[in-house]
């Protein structure tokens, strides 16, 4: 026995002996490795599971010993119905696994342990719920060990312990059924018919009460088609078929049950499925399809019966034959699908869409019938909302659709364009669309909103790489959209096959607007198409990544250019919308006679100038059908500018050349001036052909050519000058809109058209709130022009006083009244001066929404040069003319910081900075040469420092110090070659001070200047990173600066100054660099200045910490200091530099009553130096009040249990000093009548003590404490927060638990 001295009861607790360790599962028998394979199998981390169920099969394997394969069993057993969900299926499967290896072991045995183990009579209630899964994986490892087959009789039990299980419904859910379903699959047909069906009997017999039983039935006439005959099933069910009209209720509700069981899981049930394949069988499938899913599923309100019908249709395609398929994608169905995605695009609605693409792509993948795939995608194509197709024009499903059968489609396309057959559309309309017909609302008609879905979607397959098409097919549909946005058919010729196409429904302007979008759409897709087709050649071409150009080489814009001539040679049979003028005609000739000689001598030697002009004409040559107008100028500059070209290079072959020749400018530059133009035109194609221009020109663009590109970026400049033109009409502006928004359009055609049922519920509030908001801006402009326009009060008060109508002070004619002629007078000359008011107000509102248009267009304009600045720095980072590019970027980074703040003009700003910091400043590649510009980048470096502090932003001050950085970057150069063949790990002071075209002194006194500035000046705009900056990266200038900072550690205007200051020498100290560049007695001397400088910093801390005890800067300063002193004393220590530290260990002596009985980062950097001197910090003796800290009772920690809820005391012996409290306790009622009683109890030690009238004594300290009232009987289970506390709990704040004294008093007194 073991005896407990308890010191404050003055008792001897005896607490019984141990029981002796019994192993009844054998487990101590067991080895530890062993041991392990099932802790693993319970582990959460799938791959830990399966290593383990592998790991112990293989450990049985090996052993051979059949007392572990006996134990694993039972384990395994065991731990099916795991308290643990996430463990039970670890368990089955290594069940499942250990009898499929070990088949000399019966199957019966361990159905024997599941049934014993996991009994549902015996086990408790709590434990029902872990039983039923029991039961269940143990049913299934034995259905997964590949055995069960082979034992017919344990097929039976365990169908049966199925068939129970599925009564438990609210645990299991339908997953007997579904093992039931599975062990059916795996089930021989003699075993089904000598064991198996008169066990099923009674599921068969009752197969239209629920899903799954229906499903049992369907599959096991699937699978024993032989057995279950229909003199058998009509025995079962009374009927010989499954699918009859009198079973067509019993099914439609059958399948309702079916689609809200799956409601959460948002998947079709297995039983529709098999039911559709039965119905097939039995040929019975129109009246399945009409009757059950039209007629019954249908009637329902929107909601899991109508989803299960969708998800039927898309899993239904694989199965169902051609004419079938017509007829499902022409039905009810379809309509009620359509209806549904055009009501789902409403936020937060479930949309089916997504799942219905991934059905059909998943037909589309696994069909290699060519009809089926085009009778789904006509299906689906012709399901139209008023004319509007319900699937997106950019429906990726087409990336699966066999080639030949893309090609039908397209050219069925193009069939619905031409002859556009609305009969043959399953057209629906909403409710609200059906009353705007009635009212005469309809704004577009269906046969343009069909043309316009057409257009890109004959885009899209062009765009969409994933798409499998020929060079043919991509020319084709190119041509077609080409002919009929520019063009029309006269006269039908078979030299061009789109004339034979005649239009059933001539085309508004609206759709040739469309087209022309479209055209210029797919010339931009066409520009980066990889080369199509699967030959050696292709893949070569693409391997080179090789864009915009077919297999021969030919760019994809020259073949349309070619079918546009060859359609304005014959005007007799494709008419011209916008016919040429002779002046366009002819530079229509020229543009093609540019690109033949080009193309020539492309033959003979490829050029990039070639290669470059030949892409401009053709550019400019296509756009002279959409606005012939802008771009016969640009065909003339481009011709002189190639003539140019050809002239400067034959002159330089013959090497002669005149001076003045040489002043005309380069064909770059003309180059550079085109693009320019183009840049102004709104058209994403034009943007992206210029970017790729431009790089094929980046060698040969001059300083002058660079300089033009920079001058439409300076903001200095007249926006006049910026080659933007703003219209009126906001024709241009909408174009810029289509054009570039083109794919968006394309994604969303067709939930903008499905909207429309949403939209014109507020058609009316919102046509209102606009007027309104008109009228409120017409009125804005008066009032404020009523307020400020002396002008307009003068001429009124002119036109009153000619009429007499206003009132002198002497002329006493107040009380006159004017005659009805001369009143009318005066009206019509108000009103005159009123309404020519207006329109200068209307006026000024005008030049003020023009100005505004223009500004953004500029802006606009000045992003799509950036691409160009872009394009040169990642292709020329290293040519010279770079460094003309930091001063105009560094203007528009400055001007942008002060300029206004809307989205535009910060995206304006972010891409300027980010090609100044990435492509410039940080840019691998710079400039290495220049010898020749030593004076001007000088000029330019202190040019640029003095004005980074003069700044008032330091963000802008920030772009100007890394310019001057990459300067001095510059002016360094690249390390000779002799240098860069040493070791890269050793460092010399060669090798160091290498700085190449830098003027050290100068430069260094540049900076110095600045590092003076920013330490002395109250608010400047330089920061501390930028010095640490210059300081790392280049450490010859931080050895001559390095003296300045170290005088402003105590000279710094202020705290953060010095603070800094310590911070910069702290950082150089650290360098390595550095080091070996002051090795020797410089290193010495600068230890002994900063530990002079330090020993006076801190001697003023110590005088000062009184009084900024709480400045955070000066508690920063202090940081850096110290941080600093323990960095350089940890240096002289480890190096054993003669430095003497007498000074500053006496002033940190000094601080230790300021900072070493601190808490926090001070104390500890403080403690830290001075263990480098050999003193520890001091443990400091403990006070009274961190005795009572320590006594006092840990916070509870959430998610444990409190120690009086532990059951480890609950059956031990009351003491004999206890009994008083016990004796209370039974006093009140229901003391004794179970624990919770006891709970409540040890929660209030206090109220237990007390109450009652012989309860014990009470103590000293304790206070009277009232008798506790009985509880009524209706109150016995009140909850405990409501019962009764003592009196000593009456000031204790709430959830505070008593002290341990208080507790010992309470509980048994003194």
């Amino acid at each position: 026995m073991a005896n407990v001295m308890h010191a404050d009861m003055g008792e001897i607790e005896t607490e019984p002996v141990r029981p002796k360790v019994t192993d009844a599962k054998g487990i101590l028998l067991q080895n530890r490795e062993f041991l392990d394979f099932f802790w693993d199998i319970a582990k959460s981390e799938q791959e830990i599971r399966l290593k383990a169920i592998e790991n112990l099969v293989e450990y049985l394997k090996n052993s051979n010993k059949p007392d572990e394969l006996k134990y694993t069993l039972k384990r395994l057993v065991d731990g099916l119905g795991h308290t643990r969900e996430i463990a039970r299926p670890g368990f089955s499967l290594a069940l499942g696994q250990v009898l499929s290896v070990f088949e000399d072991v019966p199957l019966q045995s361990p159905l024997d342990l599941i049934k014993e183990k996991h009994n549902l009579e015996t086990v408790k209630k709590k434990l029902i719920r872990n039983a039923l899964f029991g039961n269940f994986f143990g049913v299934l490892a034995l259905s997964q060990s590949n055995r069960l087959s082979k034992e017919p009789q344990v097929v039976l039990q365990c169908v049966q312990l199925l068939q129970s299980l599925s009564q438990h419904r609210e645990h299991l859910k339908d997953l007997p059924r579904k093992t039931m379903v599975d062990i059916l699959n795996e089930t021989p047909v003699e075993v089904f018919e000598e064991v198996l069906l008169r066990a099923l009997k009674s599921d068969l017999s009752s197969a239209f009460s629920t899903p799954e039983q229906l499903q049992l039935l369907l599959v096991a006439l699937q699978r024993f088609p032989q057995v279950l005959k229909p003199k058998k099933l009509n025995k079962l069910l009374g009927t010989s078929t499954i699918v009859t009209p009198d079973n067509i209720p019993k099914l439609t509700e059958v399948m309702r049950i079916a689609a809200r069981s799956v409601k959460k899981d948002k998947q079709l049930p297995g039983v529709a499925l098999d039911l559709l394949q039965v119905s097939l069988k039995e040929k019975n499938f129109e009246l399945f399809w009409n009757e059950t899913i039209i007629n019954g599923m249908l009637k329902d309100p929107p909601g899991p019966t109508h989803y299960l019908a969708f998800r039927l249709l898309g899993s239904a395609l694989p199965l169902l034959s051609l004419s079938q398929i017509k007829q499902v994608l022409s039905g009810d169905v379809m309509r009620h699908y359509g209806e549904h995605v055009v009501s789902a695009q409403l936020p937060d609605r479930f949309k089916f869409a997504p799942e219905m693409e991934t059905n059909v792509g998943e037909f589309l993948r696994g069909c290699p019938d060519e009809d089926k795939q085009m009778a789904v995608m006509k299906g689906f194509s012709l399901l139209t909302n008023q004319g509007y197709p319900v699937v997106p024009s950019v429906w990726r499903v087409v990336s699966h659709l066999q080639p030949q059968v893309l090609r039908s489609y397209v050219s069925w396309l193009q069939d619905m364009f031409l002859h556009p057959h609305m009969d043959a559309c399953l057209d629906f309309s909403t409710r609200r669309q059906k009353e705007n017909q009635e009212e005469g609302g309809q704004k577009e008609s269906s046969i343009f909103r069909l043309r316009k879905w057409i257009i890109p979607r004959l885009v899209s397959i062009v765009e969409n790489s994933q798409v499998k098409k020929e060079e043919d097919l991509v020319m084709d549909i190119a041509r077609f959209v080409f002919f009929h946005a520019f063009f029309s058919a006269a006269k039908a010729t078979p030299d061009i096959p789109e004339t034979k196409g005649v239009l059933s429904v001539p085309l508004d302007d609206r759709t040739r607007a469309v087209l022309v979008n479209g055209c210029f759409g797919i010339l931009q897709h066409m520009n980066h198409l990889p080369v199509l087709g699967v030959s050696p050649e292709a893949e070569a071409l693409n391997q080179r990544r090789v864009r915009g150009v077919r297999l021969d080489g030919s760019m994809w814009i020259y073949f349309l250019v070619q079918f546009a001539d060859s359609l304005l040679k014959q005007p007799q049979h494709a008419c011209s919308l916008r016919p040429f003028s002779t002046l366009q005609r002819q530079a229509w000739d020229s543009m093609l006679s540019s690109v033949a000689t080009l193309r020539k001598r492309a033959e003979k030697a490829n050029s990039p100038e070639g290669r470059v002009f030949q892409q401009l004409f053709l550019l400019v040559g296509i756009h002279l059908f959409k606005a012939p107008d802008d771009f016969v100028e640009l065909m003339t500059d481009l011709q002189s500018c190639m003539q140019k070209a050809q002239e400067r290079k034959s002159k330089r072959r013959k090497k002669a050349g005149a001076e003045g020749e040489e002043e005309e400018p380069h064909w770059a530059e003309v180059v550079v001036d085109i693009l320019l133009s183009l840049l102004s035109q709104p058209s994403r194609h034009i943007r992206q052909v210029c970017k790729t221009v431009f790089t094929d020109i980046c060698p040969h663009v001059t300083a002058r050519a660079l300089n033009a590109i920079l001058d439409v970026l300076d903001p200095d400049k007249d926006e006049e000058d910026s080659a933007v033109v703003v219209t009126d009409d906001g024709k241009k502006s909408k174009d810029d809109d289509q054009d570039e928004d083109m794919e968006e359009e394309d994604s969303d055609a067709s939930e903008d058209e499905s909207d429309e049922e949403e939209e014109d519920d507020d058609d009316d509030d919102d046509d209102d709130d606009e007027e309104e908001e008109e009228l409120e801006e017409e009125d804005e402009p008066m009032q404020e022009t009523a307020e400020v326009d002396q002008n307009f009060r003068i001429e009124l008060m002119k036109v009153l006083q000619n009429q007499n109508a206003m009132a002198t002070e002497g002329d006493g004619s107040e009380d006159e009244e004017m005659d009805d002629e001369a009143m009318m007078k005066l009206d019509g000359s108000i009103a005159a001066l009123f309404l020519e008011q207006k329109k200068k107000t209307e006026a000024k509102k005008h030049e003020k929404e023009r100005a505004r248009k223009e500004k953004v267009l500029v802006r606009d304009f000045k992003i799509k040069v950036l691409d160009l600045v872009e394009v040169f720095l990642s292709r020329q980072g290293s040519s010279p003319l770079v460094l003309g590019m930091v001063e105009p970027l560094l203007g528009v980074i400055e001007a942008g910081m002060s300029s206004d703040t809307d989205q535009q003009e910060q995206d304006f700003l972010r891409k300027a900075a980010d090609i100044f910091r990435n492509q410039l400043c940080r840019a691998k590649l710079y400039c290495r040469t220049v010898s020749d510009r030593q004076a001007e980048l000088h000029d330019l470096l202190e040019k640029l420092l003095t004005k980074t502090q003069k700044l008032s932003d330091s963000s802008v001050s920030l772009y100007f110090f890394s310019a001057c950085l990459y300067l001095v970057k510059v002016l360094r150069g690249a390390v000779p070659a002799s240098e860069e063949n040493t070791k890269s790990d050793i460092l010399t002071v060669e090798k160091l001070s290498f700085l190449g075209s830098v003027d050290l002194e100068r430069v260094t006194a540049m900076f110095k200047e600045a590092l003076v500035s920013f330490m002395t000046r109250r608010k400047s705009p330089l920061t501390g990173h930028m010095f640490t900056d210059l300081f790392t990266r280049f450490p010859v200038l931080c050895v001559k600066l390095l003296d300045t900072a170290v005088d402003h550690i105590t000279a710094g205007v202020r705290d953060h100054q010095q603070g800094q200051a310590s911070a910069l020498v702290l950082g150089a100290v650290q360098n390595r660099e550095v080091q070996v560049l002051l090795a020797g007695s410089p290193w010495t001397d600068l230890c002994h200045r900063v530990l002079e400088q330090l020993s006076t910093s801190l001697e003023a801390v110590e005088k000062e910490m009184a009084v900024q005890s709480k400045n955070k800067v000066f508690q920063e300063k202090v940081l850096k200091a110290l941080e600093l002193c323990n960095a350089l004393v940890k240096i002289i220590n480890k190096q054993k530099f003669p430095v003497d530290l007498q000074r500053v260990q006496g002033v940190l002596r000094g601080l230790s009553q300021v900072l070493g009985f601190r808490s926090g980062q001070l104390a500890d950097i403080y403690w830290a130096i001075m263990k480098h001197f050999g003193v520890q910090k001091p443990k400091l003796p403990k006070t009274k009040q961190d005795v009572q800290e320590q006594q006092a009772p840990a916070k509870k920690k959430k998610g444990f249990l409190p120690e009086s809820k532990k059951r480890k005391n609950r059956k031990k012996q009351v003491p004999v000093s206890e009994k008083g409290a016990a004796v209370a306790s039974a006093d009140q009622p229901g003391g004794g009548e179970g624990r919770k009683k006891n709970k409540n109890k040890r929660k209030r030690p206090g109220a237990a003590a007390g109450g009652g009238a012989g309860g014990g004594e009470e103590g000293p300290s304790q206070p009277p404490v009232k008798k506790a009232k009985a509880q009524p009987p209706g109150k016995k289970n009140q909850p405990p927060g409501k019962k009764n506390q003592s009196p000593g709990k009456k000031n204790q704040p709430p959830g505070k638990k008593p002290s341990k004294q208080k507790r010992k008093q309470s509980e048994g007194g003194q």
